[in-house]
């Protein structure tokens, strides 16, 4: 069974200075949470090869400092949560480690690669009041697993979690909070456009332009400067 040092040398084989270059782009330098210059297409592939990879071996990996080692975990939990063969215990184990170790799940784009599927898609069927407590937190990557998650539910159609929650974050002033703000209500939006029309309109004039830009792009161009012009 492949192990966490395992995965970890193979991550450090495929590391090149000219990739971690490129992270400068969308990250700002770390030094307690360092690239090492693995492409994320890379991490993705070594990610299908280790979709059993036990609890316990990915929490050593996300208690990694490497942040395309920390990336590889949550790549792992979110495709294995995503697989229908997947048993409920083994979602059940994902599910509560995500939460548990939220506090190394704390940048955006490990938020992405797992709260849809590990979170929301555990939550399809039971109680979701534990998002209400995630978006009330004062750490934000749990403020954007709250938002995250609910894109489980939009696939089946179900909007009203999405719209409670953005009711909450709706003046989040956390610009990664906004970003996924705008993302889910444009989803929403794509099911049912006059319930997106009536809460742009409410919250356009302190709704952080991020979020409400993201959230009318599919609109027409007039229709997004008449919101856009709401104050």
């Amino acid at each position: 069974m492949t192990r966490a040092g395992d995965l970890i040398a193979a991550l450090e084989a495929l590391a090149s200075d000219e990739e971690r270059e490129k992270y400068t782009r969308y990250f700002p330098p770390d030094p307690e949470a360092p690239f090492i210059g693995v492409r994320m297409g890379a991490v993705f592939e070594l990610a299908k090869t280790a979709l059993e990879l036990p609890a316990d071996e990915l929490e050593a990996l996300l208690e990694q400092p490497t942040h395309e080692v920390r990336a590889l975990a949550c790549s792992i939990m979110g495709k294995s949560a995503a697989r229908p063969k997947t048993s409920p215990s083994r979602r059940d184990e994902l599910y509560e480690l995500y939460l548990r170790r939220h506090d190394r799940i704390d940048q955006w784009d490990l938020v992405d690669l797992a709260a849809r599927d590990v979170v929301g898609g555990y939550l399809l069927d039971r109680d979701r009041s534990v998002l209400a407590g995630l978006a009330a937190s004062e750490f934000w990557p749990e403020r954007r697993t709250a938002l995250v998650a609910t894109f489980a539910f939009l696939r089946r159609g179900e909007l009203d979690d999405a719209y409670e929650l953005a009711e909450t974050l709706a003046d989040d002033r956390e610009p990664l909070v906004q970003k996924a703000l705008g993302w889910v209500l444009r989803a929403a939006g794509d099911h049912d456009r006059p319930r997106l029309t009536e809460f742009v309109e409410r919250h356009a004039a302190t709704m952080p332009r991020v979020a409400l830009r993201a959230a009318i792009e599919h609109y027409d161009k007039p229709e997004r400067a008449r919101i856009l012009a709401i104050r």
